[in-house]
């Protein structure tokens, strides 16, 4: 089936719900986003070392689990709409304040905060998003709703590119408070998932209804996979891409002009890369796509990290990121598809962010690494081979899923 025939082939309310969770993802990847490349910025402004600055990105994933849980059951309980709207009105006040944040230890407090409230978006929406939508177009649209973090890194480059020299990062964090105007949208025009609606009918005629605990030691091996899964996957993504712009800045000495147009570039991979192999795992399985994305990431190593020229190091980061989030891709359906209804919201979003815990130093630990080494390039390299190895082995253990009823029976 072509894209734009994807489209076609769903309803108006299946398209609102999707577009409104696409752009929240979107939003709160931007939101993030903004942090990493105004790290070298925030260092000199409050005359502090880099590694100290990198404390706000840890920060930031290691509260996030506190927000899957927390949206997660809200959405579970009360609804998948209204959970998220609370959850980007959140994000985009906390964005806010990190503008006048008159100290570095403020600012840390604030993206611990944020943290909490992005953590909450992801399992939201995916949840919506994907409750709504025919099975047999799950694998193009969780490509496509997986890349619009992508999409917020390609706006986050776009406006850095243009906005930086004249607002500098303060002003790239007011930038970042837009996503507040998503709630009127989605209050407007979305509908709560049916199979949450159905769910809740059947469990209103249950004499007892299970509690969050009693689910996760019914399906306790699942939720252990998908932590074991989602830790991968972090530390792939966050490894190569959360210090890529300043490995261009440090490494290659680039302008904060040339590191934003590069990172236009290989974010145009990260969502080719997402709608392609997201679509190719409805053909092939979920479990072959993934495993392929990532082992093919490793040939591409030495053009990603080692290469010196420009003309090499802009191809390989492009296929690298391709191939990272053409893997990524297929995660929202491959989670939404191993859980089970009453905790869907619950347990994609709450083990993505465990797995973001477990790996939130990661940038601090490359800063550091890169301090010893005298640069990024040998960090970078082990990060790709060490996350694309780990993760092939560990998606090798789990169940295929394409095609796996949602519904709440």
């Amino acid at each position: 089936m072509k894209w734009h025939n994807y489209f076609r082939s769903i309803s108006s309310a299946q398209r609102h719900a999707f577009f409104a969770c696409l752009l929240g993802w979107t939003m709160d990847a931007f939101d993030f986003f903004i942090l990493v490349f105004c790290v070298s910025a925030i260092a000199r402004d409050f005359h502090a070392r880099v590694p100290a600055v990198t404390q706000a990105i840890f920060l930031t994933l290691a509260f996030r689990p506190v927000g899957a849980l927390l949206f997660g059951a809200l959405a579970d309980r009360y609804g998948r709409r209204p959970a998220l709207m609370i959850n980007i009105g959140c994000f985009s006040v906390l964005e806010l304040a990190c503008a006048f944040a008159p100290s570095l230890h403020v600012l840390l407090i604030l993206r611990a905060l944020f943290g909490v409230a992005m953590g909450g978006e992801w399992g939201v929406g995916a949840a919506l998003a994907l409750e709504s939508l025919p099975k047999e177009s799950r694998g193009f649209f969780s490509g496509l709703l997986q890349e619009g973090y992508a999409l917020g890194y390609l706006l986050a480059a776009l406006a850095y590119t243009l906005l930086f020299h004249f607002i500098g990062w303060r002003g790239m964090f007011i930038v970042g408070a837009a996503p507040a105007v998503l709630v009127a949208y989605i209050g407007l025009k979305v509908e709560e998932s049916p199979v949450w609606v159905e769910g809740r009918i059947r469990q209103a005629a249950a004499t007892v209804r299970p509690t969050f605990g009693a689910n996760l030691r019914r399906y306790g091996l699942t939720f252990l996979f998908l932590i074991l899964l989602m830790t991968g996957f972090n530390g792939f993504s966050h490894g190569t891409q959360d210090l890529y712009p300043t490995f261009l800045e440090h490494d290659h000495l680039l302008s904060p002009a040339a590191t934003g147009s590069i990172a236009i570039v290989y974010t145009i991979g990260m969502i080719l890369g997402g709608i392609t192999v997201g679509t190719l795992s409805e053909r092939f399985g979920r479990k072959p796509a993934i495993i392929g994305a990532v082992l093919l990431s490793i040939p591409i190593i030495p053009l990603f990290a080692l290469s010196h020229p420009l003309w090499l190091l802009i191809p390989g980061a492009f296929l690298m990121q391709f191939m990272v989030q053409g893997a990524w891709g297929v995660i929202p359906a491959y989670l939404s598809e191993l859980s089970p209804e009453p905790v869907r919201a619950t347990f994609p979003g709450l083990a993505y962010q465990l797995g973001n815990l477990i790996t939130s130093r990661n940038s601090v630990l490359q800063a550091e690494a890169a301090v010893r080494f005298g640069g990024y390039r040998k960090v970078l390299a082990l990060t790709v081979l060490i996350g694309a190895v780990y993760l092939a082995l560990v998606t090798s253990f789990g169940r295929e899923s394409r095609g796996a009823d949602l519904s709440a029976s």
